[in-house]
């Protein structure tokens, strides 16, 4: 069997590397030293992401990463992006062969558009390039789920994109998705958390997913991010100045203009002042014979400003891609003197270093595209200061208002992005690996109690043979990161094979300490399927399985009592829409009832050498020895808001007082030993030692274990103020 740590290893959520190890000297000496790394390590990993900011070189390092994986690649890029790749690579004396369907794939490195795939047989391609692969993002469901179908066999794997924000889940989960490290619903389930605002981070899993990040994407701004000077990467000035033009619109039988209403209003505002936002524009770019970029939204825009820039170039979606690339580098050429396009043509990808000036003709909401557009010319390598002016009319400033706002948004998320995950990226790039979390064990001593810290499936093993006279506890369900980030929280499992995994040690090992013919409480609950995670919503088995887990361990399953439970507030604390009235009156179908707790007992083989006399009446056995209990009250529990961190997803739930009072009256002698390897707060422990039994907890959690203790002692108190008060009525 496994040994208990080499299992837990297996817990760990990595990046797997499926590559190649490239000698550093075998890299083209034209790529900088950082370019150089990076290269290095996507070949190692073989599947991964580069998320690099304009201008840092990834088509430099894309193509240098197919030529050092040697196989068959295919490149796939934006429109008009492929041609300009092609002259890159040339540059590095890498030969990419542009091509549109299989039949011209001759080369071993060829590059194709993303409208082209379905042009290509993927099982003759060994490597897959994905150029401004967060344009995933924008392509519809079925588009994006082709994309990975038909690379899914694909053995290696390049993305290169700009820095995606660390809130930007859909563009992350794509590429995870893509690249086979991980599913969409694997990444929401494993991470993340939805709550009235949407998805978020888990607080305890906010490192672990910057680690995880890190092992397939690389994310930099600048050189500087992994170590490097920025020499030649500092960029100059950039400004960006809005121009408001007058406008007498007004709504069709309104007297005045009352906001933008949503997009229709936006639509209607734009086509209504266009005559006025064009003239202002032209005016602006044919005031110098500098280079200009214009970057229109409506067709009508693009036409007006055609006739009014005598020495323009205008480039449209009706072109074809040949027509798209020799009219794009005619501008860069500087054989004409303005483009003319919209951001969805040229937006992405293109080089414009060749200008330093360019015009909005009105704004769009999008920050990406407004972004993606001045980063064609403000990118590294730029070597004069870039003047970007934003023309709208006077009614439109909601919307570059809005904009901005997003502008400031994403410089945060970014900062933060790169802040978590540096120390990560700078230790996959030397192939080494950075711990999040510091075990530590201790151990505590009382009277009647020992609370040790660390991990059951450890500190089990220092508990004596056949010691333990009864044991009582609820183990934790699978809930990734809820209460802690290390892979040691048998709650931290993807899937119930890890969950039973891990389980198993723990079972086993309560069995080896347990007396024989005495007995262990399980206190569990079935557990939902989401449909996020599962697939489906419904139940799972859960206890049925547990049941399972203590047969095959070598339990003898004893018995099973369920606990009754309100499902009004079940409904209240779970949010859970089959529990709720509206869904009822909806469609029963949906309904169900509220989910019952169980404890489960199983018992050792073996004789008791010890008969147990419990201290209850005929009739308080009647009550307890039925098949469900009542009364319990679920508010009865410790008091345990002060264990709970900042970062704890949920409260800890504590097991009932009287379900433990239950347990422990009926199935254990006073003067017993009860054990609990799930302590938290100490709840069972407190019980035991104010119903004249001694105790050992184990508990993993610090803060757990601080407050266990607390309360330990305070039961300890309380039975010698106890004492103390009956020997003072003796007197």
């Amino acid at each position: 069997m496994m040994e208990y740590i080499e299992f837990i290893k297996t817990k760990r959520i990595f990046g797997k590397s499926y590559g190649v190890n490239i000698d550093r000297n075998d890299i083209n000496d034209t790529l900088f030293d950082f370019q150089k790394d990076l290269v290095k390590w996507a070949c190692r990993k073989g599947r991964c992401a580069i998320f690099a900011d304009t201008g840092l070189g990834k088509t430099f390092m894309q193509i240098e990463w197919a030529s050092l994986i040697g196989k068959n690649t295919l490149i796939i890029a934006p429109l008009s992006v492929a041609r300009q790749t092609v002259r890159e690579a040339k540059k590095i004396g890498i030969d990419v062969q542009y091509v549109r369907s299989q039949v011209e794939a001759k080369n071993k490195i060829c590059i194709t558009n993303y409208e082209m795939v379905s042009n290509f047989d993927f099982t003759k391609f060994s490597a897959v390039v994905l150029d401004e692969s967060s344009i995933l993002k924008s392509l519809d469901g079925k588009t994006r789920r082709l994309m990975t179908d038909l690379c899914q066999d694909v053995d290696y794997r390049l993305c290169c994109t700009a820095t995606p924000a660390p809130n930007d889940i859909s563009e992350i989960a794509n590429h995870a998705e893509f690249l086979g490290v991980m599913t969409r619903a694997d990444m929401l389930a494993t991470y993340f958390i939805h709550d009235d605002d949407g998805y978020r981070l888990k607080g305890h899993a906010e490192y672990e997913f910057y680690k995880w990040l890190a092992t397939w994407g690389m994310s930099v701004r600048r050189p500087s991010d992994l170590g490097y000077p920025d020499d030649g990467y500092i960029l100059p000035a950039l400004h960006i100045f809005p121009e408001y033009v007058n406008s007498d619109y007004s709504p069709e039988g309104k007297l005045f203009f009352t906001g933008l209403d949503g997009i229709t209003g936006r639509a209607t505002v734009r086509k209504s002042t266009i005559d006025d936002r064009c003239a202002h524009a032209a005016h602006i770019v044919n005031s110098t014979d500098e280079q200009f970029i214009v970057w229109c939204g409506l067709d009508d825009e693009q036409k007006m400003m055609e006739d009014l820039i005598p020495d323009c170039i205008s480039v449209y979606g009706r072109h074809s891609p040949n027509e798209k690339a020799e009219m794009i580098e005619a501008f860069q050429d500087g054989k004409y003197r303005v483009l003319v396009t919209k951001p969805k043509i040229a937006g992405l990808g293109m080089n414009f270093q060749n200008a330093h000036r360019m015009v909005f003709v009105g704004l769009s909401d999008s920050f990406e595209s407004y972004y993606q557009c001045i980063r064609r010319c403000y990118r590294f390598g730029q070597t004069k200061e870039v003047d970007v002016r934003i023309v709208l009319s006077t009614l439109e400033d909601g919307i570059y208002q809005n904009v901005l706002n997003k502008e400031r948004e994403a410089a945060i998320m970014t900062n933060k992005l790169i802040e978590n995950v540096q120390q990560f990226e700078l230790a996959e790039i030397g192939g080494k690996n950075v711990e999040s979390y510091e075990y530590r064990t201790d151990t505590v001593n009382g009277k009647t109690f020992t609370m040790m810290l660390g991990d059951s499936g450890e500190r089990l093993l220092e508990l004596e043979e056949n010691s333990i006279g009864m044991s009582v506890y609820s183990p934790p369900f699978m809930s990734l990161y809820t209460y802690s980030p290390t892979e040691r929280d048998l709650g931290n499992s993807k899937n119930e094979s890890e969950f039973f995994g891990q389980f198993d040690y723990i079972i086993k090992g309560l069995l080896r300490v347990t007396k024989p013919g005495r007995l262990t409480c399980c206190h569990v609950a079935q557990v939902p399927a989401m449909n996020v995670r599962d697939g489906y919503i419904g139940l799972k088995d859960f206890r049925g399985k547990t049941i399972q887990a203590y047969i095959d361990a070598g339990w003898i399953f004893h018995g099973e009592v369920a606990i009754d439970k309100d499902p009004q507030a079940q409904a209240i604390r779970t949010k859970a829409k089959s529990l709720l009235f509206v869904q009822m009156r909806k469609d029963s179908s949906w309904s169900r009832p509220a989910l019952a707790d169980f404890i489960l007992i199983f018992r050792k083989p073996g004789e008791n050498a010890e008969a147990i006399h419990p201290d209850i009446t005929n009739d308080l056995w009647i009550e307890w020895a039925r098949p469900i209990w009542y009364g319990i009250k679920e508010s009865e529990t410790l008091q345990y808001r002060t264990a709970k961190e900042d970062k704890d997803e949920r409260h800890i739930c504590p097991l009932q007082l009287g379900t433990i009072e239950r347990c422990i009256r009926l199935w254990s002698n006073k003067g017993d030993t009860v054990l609990s390897p799930f302590s938290g707060i100490g709840s069972e422990g407190y019980q035991a030692i104010k119903l004249g039994r001694k105790f050992i907890g184990i508990e993993l959690k610090q803060s757990y274990f601080n407050s266990a203790v607390k309360n330990l002692r305070a039961a300890e108190d309380e039975i010698n103020a106890s004492t103390l008060f009956d020997m003072d009525n003796l007197g």
